[in-house]
């Protein structure tokens, strides 16, 4: 069973047991996008497909839905294949219009029709840019500078990104809470939507435990994702089959280890699925489980009035922890302790010795109990 990877593979398997299908994400197709209407902007041709290369490697190909260069402006479109995934935006098509920038200007970003702006802090995006994660951005600045470079053309673009129905679509998910505002955000850490499904998800994580257990780890990792995961690995040298896909599945693993221990468990997260754990919920997904601000404020409620009330509006649980560090409160190191003792109620005395870490959105950790 060495070097296979349990969980994070294609392999899923739905309901009647049959595989699950991977998709792309709303990053990836806007980056294809992009890499096609730039060289249509320089060469007058559209590359259809289009293949580009994802954080980890991978090379997938897009078909063009629709693509136009007019007027020194390109613009191609991809629909989005969420794979079998119950993802909002499958099928939505993703679109993007490449213009050139001013000299020295480098790659700009506008939010088109149907994609939204930031107008709250706490998001890995500034207040008043477009609703591109850091990733997506990444990507689309790579692409672009390649294409540039490869026809000796600075990287001085103008790249707007657009999604069709996306305010519509955008009603469906946690956007307006957030203060996105008129349309969908542009997603992804790592290109593709890995399908989701309760039972097979948790079923994998209990074959991982039962491979751990079997070739005699003494410690596995359970992360949330992958930038955890990684986080964890840099403190823990685990073999490749001891790292387990938790997701959101805590109560999973957790009520599994009960009957099957391991020695050590190192439970990573970022600060917003551990602050669900540290109020109790097992299921950490974002339609099950909430980060409840009044409670985060209590643990703080020693500080400066002003303080406690900025914690208790905060806009996301990342803008909590940003407060919590300026003003050197130790939230996280609370919210570390909390999540390890839901983790060790869970346990019930099992004889697991557990490692509970704090991640935050740049892979650090900063907190770490246990």
């Amino acid at each position: 069973m060495v070097g296979y990877r349990w969980v994070m593979n294609t392999r899923r398997k739905g309901e009647d047991g049959s595989a699950l299908r991977r998709g792309w994400t709303t990053g990836a197709c806007a980056t294809a996008a992009t890499k096609a209407a730039l060289t249509a902007l320089l060469t007058g041709d559209f590359p259809d497909p289009v293949t580009i290369t994802l954080p980890k490697g991978e090379t997938p190909s897009f078909a063009l839905a629709r693509e136009n260069l007019k007027g020194g402006v390109a613009s191609a479109a991809i629909v989005k294949d969420a794979g079998d995934d119950p993802d909002v935006t499958h099928g939505a098509t993703v679109w993007v219009e490449v213009s050139r920038g001013t000299a020295d200007s480098g790659i700009a970003f506008r939010a088109g029709k149907g994609v939204g702006t930031i107008t709250k802090p706490g998001l890995p995006v500034p207040v008043g840019e477009a609703a591109i994660n850091p990733v997506p951005r990444q990507m689309m600045t790579e692409v672009a500078s390649e294409v540039c470079t490869a026809h000796s053309t600075a990287p001085d673009m103008v790249i707007t990104v657009g999604v069709e129905n996306g305010q519509e679509l955008a009603a469906q998910t946690w956007n307006p809470r957030l203060g996105i505002v008129g349309g969908l955000s542009i997603l992804g850490t790592t290109g593709i939507v890995h399908p989701f499904s309760c039972s097979a998800w948790i079923h994998s994580i209990y074959r991982g435990v039962d491979v751990a257990r079997a070739e005699g780890y003494e410690r596995i990792i359970a992360a949330t994702g992958s930038t955890s995961e990684d986080a964890a690995r840099a403190l823990r040298d685990v073999p490749e089959t001891a790292l387990i896909d938790m997701g959101d599945f805590a109560g999973g693993l957790l009520k599994y280890l009960r009957q099957n221990p391991v020695p050590n468990l190192t439970l990573a997260g970022g600060f917003a699925k551990m602050v669900k754990l540290a109020q109790g919920s097992l299921d950490l997904h974002s339609a099950r489980s909430q980060v409840d601000f009044d409670w985060l404020a209590d643990l703080v409620a020693d500080a400066e009035i002003d303080i406690v009330k900025a914690i208790q509006e905060a806009n996301t649980a990342a803008e909590a922890l940003e407060i919590s560090k300026d003003k050197a409160l130790g939230l996280e190191d609370q919210i570390a302790q909390k999540a390890r003792q839901t983790v060790l109620e869970t346990l019930r005395g099992a004889p697991v010795a557990v490692e509970l870490l704090v991640i935050n959105r740049a892979g650090k950790v900063v907190a770490r109990d246990g």
